[in-house]
């Protein structure tokens, strides 16, 4: 029985691939959205100043017109019951 023919190009690439293993396509899917998932999960953390801790290490002395300063955090974000 000869297979059905399909569309040249990558449509039919998926079609194709998709019929004769399903697995790898599906797996090579889920890893590109991974991917995708990771890379914006860092560009937010970046986006957001997310290597600013409150607990350090190392300490830095900043200048008072750097302009990292107004995004130093200067007290505590909880707040504690009397």
């Amino acid at each position: 029985m000869a297979a059905a023919p399909t569309r040249r190009g990558l449509v039919g690439f998926f079609k194709h691939h998709w019929n004769e293993n399903p697995e790898i396509l599906g797996s090579g899917v889920q890893g590109l959205v991974g991917l995708f998932m990771g890379l914006y999960v860092l560009k937010v953390y970046y986006d957001n100043d997310g290597d600013n801790r409150r607990y350090r290490n190392v300490y830095t002395v900043y200048r008072h017109d750097d302009p990292r300063v107004p995004k130093l955090k200067t007290h505590c974000d909880v707040t504690s019951k009397p």
